[in-house]
Formats: C-alpha cells, structure tokens, sequence
C-alpha cells in the first residue's frame, strides 16, 4: 500500500533549474532511505543521489555540485533541486524508497533538457 508520487518534471533549456518532489504515503517515511535514480533512452536506469534516514547524502560524480537531495519528514516528502541542467539530463526520474525490508518505486517523472 506505499505509494511514491513524483511531480516536477518538465521542459528546461540548458543552464536551468527544476525542482522535482516525491511523496510518500503508507510508509514510516522517518525511518526510510530515499533516492532517485534516472533512465534515459537507451540506457540503463542509474543512480542519481540518495539520503539516509539520518540525512547523510550521496551524489553520482555526473551531478555533484549541481544536483541537492533533501527530505522533509512532516511532510513525508524528498526532493531533487537541480541547477545547471544538461543536455546529457535528459532522463525520465524515479523515486525510491527503502524502509527495513520493503521497497517501492515511483512512477516516474520526465525531464528533458533542450535549447
């Protein structure tokens, strides 16, 4: 019954900025690790970033210092700023949640990054 859903996605040129937000529901959202991960045509879904249930962030090398995970635990939400967009952005972006043993997906949110 946990259900992940994403919103923020859209059109940007290059050099610009989205916020993306996912929120969870039927979840112990205080307790769970969050990431988002990305698939762009043709390729294998990787992984963009993730944050602990204590905070702790990690980056994939290809976004650090452009890209902040953070979570909002009263409102059972993560987001993903993303600054200084890419053409090589283009991707459509999941949300993941682990809470102990179960995970959940998000459905999916597009991003494309075009002058």
């Amino acid at each position: 019954q946990v259900q992940l859903v994403e919103s923020g996605g859209g059109l940007v040129q290059p050099g610009g900025s989205l916020r993306l937000s996912c929120a969870a529901s039927g979840s112990i959202f205080s307790i769970a690790a969050m990431a988002w991960y990305r698939q762009a045509p043709g390729k294998q879904r990787e992984l963009v970033a993730t944050i602990t249930s204590g905070g702790t962030t990690n980056y994939a090398d290809s976004v650090k210092g452009r890209f902040t995970i953070s979570r909002d635990n009263a409102k059972n939400t993560v987001y993903l700023q993303m600054n200084s967009l890419k053409l090589e952005d283009t991707a459509v972006y999941y949300c993941y949640l682990v809470e102990g043993r179960d995970t959940r997906w998000g459905q999916g949110t597009q991003v494309t990054v075009s002058s």
